[in-house]
């Protein structure tokens, strides 16, 4: 038993020493592959390191060893870069909390990350480092790596807490220095960064760039002229961009103390500056102001102007500086337009108040001379002196203003300003601008209007000319409203007035004269005034050829024929203007001063001469009754035929069938009378010839004893009542006895009652036109418009030509182009006064325009200007409907032509719109400043027309742009946007442009921001 527990005994011991045996063998390896490792890791092999360590950590079991390779294995994933490195330096913190290399752990990462440039990663493990566990010279690197590392990610208050427990150290004492400065430089602390710069001067691996911030910190300093010694030095040993900083520090200290020729090569050898993403360097508006400045001081305002114009949106005192000696040197170089600007912007800003003051009395003079697009000459010399009452240039200045009121031609505007202001020279100015605003109005055919301005005009009578000139548009304004007794009144005032005779219209009174005793139907003194004019003028032949052919018509309805018929031939041997209605007249004067068969010939003759006379139908008539007159019926009867032939529309063919039937009636020959006469009821429905048809067929029906036959007929047309005749015409007859007398209101009363009992009546026709008429008088155009409708649908008449043109009117008045469309072409077709052709023409071109029919439009535009008689108005409207349509078919050639036309006589916005388009097609040929000289005369002269005054801005700058004058060009763009919102097309376009520029110019002006 003992043996055996000995033996086990022994056993057991021998398993136990080799078991220890073992283990020290174990740990004895561990060691030594630790060792290798340890080596690997301290000759930076930090790969192998790492696997050797992994391997060491598997196999050992001692705490102080695992933790040891814990520790190694992370700092080697640190120096690789590898992923997962942070977390195995926490997983190593958390595992071995009472690891002694703990805290040397958190140092040694963070001082690798330190060298390796990683600062925000070093930055991350220093906060984590217990300061107090460090020894004296690590603190001292710790409070300088972990100052340094804020310094990069310019925290600057966070590293000038650590760089100053550092700044006495001997190893890092000069660097916190010179960080610790240059924080002091880039707070703008000048003093306290000279003062750590002095510390570190001598330090040669400072030096080089001491010289820049030392320099530049007496620039700041205000000490220019040890800031250009030193920047100066500086530039043999700097680079590209340290010269151009250099340069910059010079220039501006030279600007500074005066010195502009000296500035001047160092401020223009700037590069800007560079961002992340710039090539090229930008310079800023306060560079640009100082290099223009010292151009401006130097009297070189060309290039002054290259400087100061690429300030941009700038909105502080350098910018309004900028922008006054900009309009200054503009003035220099003539260019006044651009000085306008310039002035209006820097009278815009209120940091420097005697710059604003003298920058806007300067644009109110400029406004006054060249004109203003944005508002009228009147509105800023008013508004200046609103501003500074008391200012030395006050008299000055209001003897602008009362001038401005004439010569900015915008009365409109220049009659809100004077309302209420009644000095005597406001009275003076008045008296002329409601004088040539009631013009404007009068060209504009707004009589109403226009007279009322003139009666204004005439209630201040301070110049005698204009109180003479104002009584003769008073009259004319009278004469177009048919107030003929007021007219004739007006002219005889004017003519007695002592400065008449000194005034444009006393050329032409006696013209006037007569035309009012025409339409009063004097015709005596008529006559008389149109000799006396016929006897003064023999220049003015379209004039004179009227006056022979009204002149022949006051001989002629005075039944001194012999007189009318030489009046009419000096008309046709001027051949002027309606020559066929003249040899028409004198045709029937021949016959009336009883010579019959002279009548007959020379209305043969005037059939033959005139094949497109719109009096043609009335000589066939009239040579038809001639022949009939002469019991040579045969040969009427052919004319009457060839009437109905070749003028089916004409008002003579019912009458021409009437006479007919009475031809045949008065021989006779009553059936044939009878079909003439039928044809005319059924045809001509309503008319007095069909109801003079009516009435004789009746006495043939009776003659013939067929009075049941007549029955049956007459109840088939619906205009005869034969019962109710005597009534109809009592009732007709009470009515038209109120329009004769002239009682307007009871006339309407008593033809509404007439046309209410008899729809149909024999004289509905004549009812609904005078009613028609009478409305038009009352300017009731609404209410007339269905009577003259009543009579254009009913068979053609002698009252139609009015009617259509009347309802044409209407229907253009209320803009309604297509109802008006078919009656002006109705009224082209049928009308016999060449007059209402062209209304019809110029109209349907003016409908089709508006309906985009653009084609149709040019179409009748070169017919309305085939006419040569057309006055200047019809013209200048017929060339703009073909620019315009030209333009919104892209024909822009045609346009450019039409347009040069219309400028010729054009007049108000027609002639605005003519002298854009003429700014426009210089732009497009690249001919940009002679494009601004005509938008610059828009403005001067058409500034009332802002729609056009607005666009006119948008090609001035576009202008300016093109002419490398970018602050020009956004200057007037924003001042477009501001001024003209009410214009949405010419805003939107403005604001693209705009965008386009400062997204160009922000490439190289530091201050523009490409998304503005």
């Amino acid at each position: 038993m003992i043996k055996n527990n000995i033996f086990s005994l022994l056993v057991v011991i021998g398993f136990s020493c080799q078991v220890m045996a073992q283990k020290s063998a174990v740990y004895t390896s561990n060691l030594v592959e630790y060792q290798k490792a340890l080596s690997l890791y301290n000759n930076q092999q930090y790969l192998a390191a790492k696997s050797l360590f992994t391997n060491v950590e598997k196999t050992a079991e001692e705490d102080v060893l695992q933790s040891d390779c814990a520790y190694y294995i992370a700092n080697c994933a640190v120096r690789l870069n590898q992923q997962n490195a942070d977390q195995l330096i926490e997983d190593f913190v958390d595992d071995y909390p009472t690891s002694t290399k703990r805290n040397t752990a958190f140092v040694d990462v963070a001082d690798y990350y330190f060298v390796n440039g990683k600062y925000s990663y070093a930055q991350k493990w220093y906060q984590k480092v217990d300061v107090n566990a460090l020894g004296k010279s690590e603190k001292e690197k710790f409070y300088f790596n972990n100052g340094y590392t804020a310094f990069t990610t310019k925290q600057f208050k966070e590293a000038k807490k650590y760089l100053t427990k550092v700044e006495n150290s001997k190893e890092y004492g000069s660097q916190a220095k010179y960080y610790i400065g240059f924080m002091a430089y880039e707070g703008d602390d000048y003093d306290k960064a000279n003062e750590y710069f002095e510390q570190v001067n001598d330090q040669e691996r400072y030096k080089e760039k001491l010289s820049y911030y030392q320099a530049d910190l007496h620039f700041k300093l205000g000490k220019f002229e040890e800031a250009i010694k030193l920047a100066k030095a500086q530039l043999s040993k700097s680079d590209a961009d340290e010269v151009s900083e250099l340069s910059k520090i010079i220039g501006e200290s030279y600007f500074n103390l005066e010195n502009y020729a000296e500035a001047i090569p160092y401020l223009t050898a700037y590069q800007g500056k560079k961002g992340q993403r710039d090539r090229v360097g930008k310079w800023s508006n306060t560079d640009y102001y100082q290099l223009g400045y010292a151009y401006y001081k130097q009297g070189d305002f060309e290039n002054a102007v290259s400087e100061f114009n690429k300030i941009i949106g700038g909105k502080n005192s350098i910018a309004q500086n900028a922008y006054y000696h900009l309009g200054e040197s503009y003035i220099n170089l003539g260019k006044k337009q651009e000085a306008l600007n310039a002035f209006k912007n820097a009278s815009e800003m209120d940091f420097d108040l005697k710059i604003q003051e003298d920058a806007w009395l300067n644009y109110a003079k400029i406004s006054y001379e060249i004109g203003n697009s944005y508002q009228s000459a009147p509105q800023v010399l008013a508004g200046y002196l609103e501003k500074y009452p008391n200012t030395s240039y006050k008299e000055e200045v209001e003897t602008l203003l009362i001038d401005s009121y004439i010569t900015s031609k915008n009365y409109t505007e220049a009659l809100k300003l004077l309302e209420g202001k009644r000095s005597f020279e406001n009275k003076v100015a008045y008296q002329k601008v409601a004088f040539y605003r009631g013009l404007e109005l009068y060209n504009e055919n707004k009589f109403k209007e226009a007279s009322a301005l003139f009666n204004g005009s005439l209630k201040e009578q301070q110049d005698q000319r204009f109180t003479a000139r104002a009584t003769f548009w008073k009259a004319e304004t009278d004469y177009n409203l048919t107030n003929y007794d007021d007219a004739l009144i007006g002219f005889k005032q004017f003519q007695q007035q002592n400065e008449a005779t000194s005034t444009p219209e006393f050329e032409n009174l006696d013209y006037n004269l007569a035309y009012t005793y025409f339409k009063l139907k004097n015709y005596e003194q008529a006559t008389k005034y149109f000799n006396q004019f016929i006897s003064s003028k023999k220049d003015d032949k379209v004039r004179l050829n009227d006056a022979y052919l009204r002149l022949g018509d006051g001989h002629f309805v005075s039944s001194q024929y012999s007189s009318a018929i030489d009046a009419y031939k000096n008309a046709i041997r001027l051949n002027e203007i309606e020559s066929d209605y003249a040899f028409f007249q004198k045709a029937i004067s021949t016959g009336y001063a009883g010579n019959a068969s002279g009548k007959i010939s020379e209305l043969g003759n005037f059939i033959s001469k005139y094949p497109k006379s719109k009096l043609r139908d009335d000589a066939m008539f009239e040579l038809g009754n001639s022949y009939v007159k002469a019991n040579e019926t045969d040969k009427a009867m052919p004319i009457y035929d060839r009437l109905a032939n070749e003028y089916p529309m004409s008002s003579f063919v019912p009458k021409g069938l009437l006479r007919q039937g009475l031809v045949y009636y008065n021989s006779s020959q009553n059936e044939q009378a009878l079909v003439k006469f039928k044809k005319v009821a059924n045809d001509y429905a309503g008319t007095p010839e069909a109801v003079q048809a009516v009435a004789t067929a009746r006495l043939i029906y009776i003659d013939l004893g067929r009075v049941n036959e007549y029955a049956v007929w007459v109840k088939q047309l619906d205009f005869v009542e034969v019962t109710d005749a005597d009534l109809d015409n009592a009732t007709y007859e009470a009515a038209e006895k109120q329009y004769l007398d002239n009682n307007t209101d009871k006339a309407i009363t008593q033809f509404n009652k007439y046309l209410s009992e008899f729809p149909r009546g024999l004289h509905a026709l004549q009812a609904h036109f005078y009613v028609a008429q009478l409305y038009t008088k009352n300017n009731l155009l609404e209410n007339a418009a269905p009577h003259y409708k009543y009579v254009v649908d009913a068979s053609r008449s002698e009252y139609t030509e009015e009617a259509l043109m009347k309802l044409s009117q209407f229907y253009l008045s209320s803009k309604n182009w297509n109802k008006a469309m078919p009656i002006l072409a109705r009224l082209e077709s049928e009308a016999n006064f060449p007059q209402n052709v062209v209304f019809a023409q110029s109209n349907l071109m003016k409908a089709n325009y508006e309906l985009n029919n653009y084609n149709e439009a040019v179409s009748y535009a070169e017919k309305v200007l085939k006419n040569p008689k057309i006055d200047n108005k019809i013209q200048a409207d017929a060339q703009v409907i073909i620019a315009r349509s030209a333009i919104k078919t892209n024909n822009e050639d045609l346009a450019k032509t039409a347009y040069t036309q219309v400028e010729k006589v054009a007049t108000g916005e027609t002639a605005a719109e003519a002298l854009y388009y003429n700014a426009y097609f210089k732009n497009k040929e690249g001919k940009h400043e002679a494009s601004n000289v005509t938008v610059q005369q828009l403005a001067k002269n058409y500034s009332g027309y802002k729609y056009y005054s607005a666009k006119g801005l948008v090609l001035m700058a576009k202008n300016f742009y093109a002419l490398k004058d970018a602050f020009q060009a956004t200057y007037i763009l924003e001042s477009v946007i501001t001024n003209f919102k009410e214009f949405d097309d010419v805003v939107a376009e403005a604001k693209a442009e705009l965008s386009k520029i400062k997204k160009e110019e922000s490439k190289t002006n530091s201050s523009i921001l490409p998304e503005d």
